[in-house]
């Protein structure tokens, strides 16, 4: 009797390269970055997570890591004030703060510490969210911002924006030059696309910028392959998409994975970039994790 199949398996190869202990990690990206961070980072992984916050797409994650790179400070230009709080259009809201001179102290810290992490890291794992983009519109906010793709809208008015879609040839002159830099300097990169849905475009919005950043990081990962040790292209989209093509595998908003489908994810994404010594180390630390979360009765 043939055993029948309840799900779609993903095929993922093994990586040219292991991601271990003793490896530095910094993870940028969207919030599908935030979860696969922490989980290394509780087991004991050394990892910077999102130094400009979470951000979705490609052009503002390029930005933020040349900036990181080259230490470029925040300045006053690039702050915009709104709901009594000062912002970024670089970063994320949780580097919002009520004092200018404290939004640009806490943005221009991270990037510090970025810039230093990243001379001593060597891999970088890198979530798109989303090929759909806000530009500025206007000179409103400056002229020299004028144009410009922001990471956060930061609730300012539609109006104050364009919106567009960023093309396959956009997001590869951005990411090519780049990907060479940090090749160069001895790093590995790790693309991936984030599963969350992005459901403010509707469907076809969703699956068009899914669609164009899958297209943009094959193109990547093709045209720098030399090395196949330096780069690699991680299949966590396809693996909630087909594999946990259910309901079940979703948060209560059912745009977001359940924690269930992160833990699968999880285990894939182990069995890709980790040897079987580091894969043990980590179900140690996992019980380790386990004994301490429980109470004490008396």
């Amino acid at each position: 009797m043939k055993e029948r199949m309840l799900y779609t398996p993903v095929a993922v190869e093994r990586a040219g390269f292991d991601i271990g202990f003793d490896d530095k990690v910094m993870l940028v990206g969207s919030c599908f970055t935030e979860n696969m961070g922490k989980k290394m980072e509780d087991l004991g992984f050394c990892v910077n997570i999102n130094p400009y916050g979470i951000l979705y797409n490609p052009l503002s994650l390029a930005d933020a890591m040349t900036r990181c790179m080259d230490n470029v400070k925040i300045e006053e230009e690039d702050l915009v004030c709104r709901d009594g709080l000062w912002h970024s259009w670089h970063h994320h809201g949780s580097f919002s703060r009520r004092e200018k001179s404290d939004c640009l102290d806490v943005c221009n810290a991270s990037t510090e510490k970025a810039n230093h992490f990243l001379a001593e890291c060597n891999t970088l794992i890198v979530t798109m969210g989303s090929s759909w983009l806000y530009r500025i519109e206007g000179n409103a906010f400056g002229e020299q911002n004028n144009g410009m793709a922001v990471g956060n809208c930061h609730k300012v008015p539609a109006s104050s924006f364009r919106k567009t879609i960023a093309s396959v040839e956009e997001i590869v002159e951005a990411w090519k030059p780049l990907c060479k830099r940090l090749i160069d300097s001895g790093k590995r990169l790790v693309f991936t696309v984030s599963p969350v849905r992005h459901n403010a475009y509707g469907a076809h919005g969703n699956a068009l910028g899914k669609a164009i950043l899958l297209v943009a990081i094959d193109k990547l990962v093709n045209e720098l392959s030399c090395d196949a040790a330096r780069i690699a292209y991680f299949p966590s989209y396809e693996i909630v998409m087909d594999e946990l093509r259910d309901y079940r595998f979703y948060a209560d908003d059912m745009l977001h994975p359940s924690s269930l489908a992160e833990e699968i994810v999880w285990q894939r994404f182990q069995q890709t970039f980790m040897s079987k010594e580091t894969m043990e180390r980590c179900d140690e630390e996992e019980k380790r994790l386990r004994r301490m979360s429980h109470r004490a009765l008396h």
